[in-house]
């Protein structure tokens, strides 16, 4: 564990404002309830690949919308040097 201790705290070296949303996974729980929810609903998949068709055009569409949407974490400030 110890020796993986430079790598945990490699969320320090981005901006103060991004710490507090590094630290939750809020999103990818959001991403996994809804993939639930969806899965619920048919509840019996005829086969393992109408599954992952599914669980595949979910995963798109978040996609599309994170890319799309909302900026979670604005990374331009990465590039500007801190004073």
């Amino acid at each position: 564990m110890e020796e993986n201790l430079p790598q945990g705290f490699t969320v320090f070296a981005f901006p103060a404002a991004h710490h507090r949303r590094l630290r939750t996974s809020n999103p990818l729980e959001r991403v996994n309830m809804e993939l639930k929810r969806r899965t619920r609903v048919t509840s019996v998949f005829p086969n393992e690949a109408s599954l992952l068709r599914l669980v595949s055009a979910l995963l798109a569409e978040t996609t599309e919308e994170w890319e799309a949407g909302k900026v979670y974490l604005n990374m331009e400030c990465l590039s500007q040097p801190s004073v």
